[in-house]
């Protein structure tokens, strides 16, 4: 008799109740519905997606300081770490650079502010002040400064990711340094915390369909769909210079590793989907950690390439950097010359590092180019508060694809990626199964140890 086919409700209940893509697919389609029709209700849906933030920020850093510690103490080689450290910088500041200057060439193509005629009087720079909490960028030495921690315990209570990383590093010297016969206890326990750090990820996964409902019905509650007719030029230019420099990602990816940046997006679409309904890339990064270490790159490669990318390798903010620079430039009648726009480059090469956690900092980062250039009224940068929220998306999924494209090539290029591992992997989609564990026999060298003791009670 030929097995009974569910129906159709059945086989849908079953995706919902097992499938996190197709959840939170389902809560974002829900939030864009109740931010149209019940704005004011959607307002107070703010705490579902700050409260996800948090509980996944709480974790980021003792997972970032485990998975480093455990990548230099198995790898047993602090060079091959520096290499790798070394090999990720170079990485970075090319692909930076890289959108940068396609976020210049898109947006003197395209000249998406023209003809606007703004008078930057009329704008309110109070407002940009209100976005920015009246902070600043830190300068190229107070970044650096910033990076040592002054506290064990307060890298970890303020969530310094470069401070636990310079911890970690430490850490795994000297686990290396003393070696296993000193310390047999230590690494072992960190172990063990790293695996318990990744089951409360898996809790806390759970509740990522309710994050991003309220995340996208505050998002279309509060902005609405209008402003997309407002800015539609300047969205859509900024939406593809992104798919350009994904395109130019994957022609990377393909000609370093061998592997398809389109495979990897299938593999990892649940938190693609999750970080662009909460806007946040640090809300998927400890799952996007765990799927790169099972698609075969090494522990000290992923926690070491992916946290410092967070950092340095912003490459979606740099895109809409440079073209929010030439857009209000251009709205407000200002041509910049090319040696301006090459100063452009420079600054934002600079100013661009070390956004992550700042509130505002793209205000910032650009407030601080305007300065630079004393040709366009710093209060002009508030052309783009009504548009910002919306580029949320085009920088979250640039940002994340850069950093995991990094680590695969960074690891290949150090011969820390298990490319037959990886190809199996993206090719399934998913990730191969845990194995099971396995019981430790007893050691063959204490057998006849046991058997003379055997034959010696039996002879009394």
């Amino acid at each position: 008799m030929p097995p009974s086919v569910p129906s159709l409700p059945r086989r849908v209940a079953r995706i919902l109740r097992t499938s996190l893509f197709a959840q939170v697919a389902v809560a974002l389609v829900l939030g864009i519905v109740v931010g149209k029709l019940w704005p004011d209700f959607a307002s107070d849906l703010q705490p579902l997606g700050d409260g996800f933030t948090r509980l996944i920020k709480t974790i980021i850093s003792p997972l970032v300081f485990c998975v480093v510690v455990v990548g230099i103490a198995k790898a047993g080689d602090l060079k091959a770490f520096g290499r790798i450290g070394l090999k990720a910088l170079i990485w970075f500041e090319v692909a930076s650079t890289l959108a940068l200057i396609i976020g210049l060439l898109a947006a003197n193509l395209v000249q998406p502010g023209s003809g606007m005629n703004v008078d930057p009087s009329t704008l309110n720079s109070a407002a940009v002040d209100a976005k920015t909490g009246g902070g600043s960028l830190p300068s190229t030495t107070e970044f650096i400064v910033n990076a040592i921690p002054t506290s064990f315990i307060g890298a970890f209570a303020e969530n310094q990711l470069l401070q636990v990383l310079i911890l970690a590093c430490l850490v795994g010297a000297a686990l290396l340094h003393l070696g296993h016969t000193k310390v047999p206890k230590v690494l072992p326990a960190i172990e063990q915390a790293q695996e318990i750090i990744f089951a409360v990820v898996g809790f806390i996964m759970r509740l990522a369909p309710i994050a991003v409902f309220g995340a996208m019905a505050v998002l279309i509650g509060q902005y609405g769909l209008g402003v997309i007719e407002t800015y539609a030029k300047l969205i859509i230019l900024c939406y593809a210079a992104a798919a350009l420099f994904i395109a130019l990602l994957a022609v990377a990816l393909k000609t370093v590793t061998g592997l398809s940046l389109w495979k990897f997006l299938r593999y990892i679409r649940e938190e693609m989907l999750l970080a662009l309904g909460t806007a946040s890339t640090e809300s998927v990064m400890p799952r996007v950690m765990q799927k790169l270490r099972k698609a075969g790159a090494r522990d000290d490669a992923v926690g070491l390439v992916l946290p410092t990318g967070y950092s340095f390798n912003l490459d979606g903010a740099s895109l809409y950097l440079s073209i929010g620079t030439l857009f209000i430039a251009q709205a407000v009648g200002v041509d910049l010359s090319l040696g301006q726009q090459i100063t452009v480059v420079l600054v934002l090469m600079l100013t661009s590092k070390g956004m992550a956690g700042i509130p505002g900092s793209a205000f910032l980062a650009l407030s601080a180019t305007a300065s630079s250039l004393g040709a366009i009224p710093a209060g002009a940068v508030a052309l783009l508060l009504g548009v910002d929220r919306i580029m949320d998306s085009m920088r979250v999924v640039t940002n994340l694809l850069g950093n995991c494209v990094a680590v695969f090539a960074v690891s290949r290029w150090e011969g820390a990626l298990d490319l037959d591992k990886a190809k199996r992997v993206l090719d399934q989609g998913k990730a191969d199964p845990d194995p099971e564990p396995v019981e430790v026999e007893e050691p063959t060298a204490a057998i006849p140890a046991q058997k003379a003791k055997e034959t010696a009670s039996e002879a009394s």
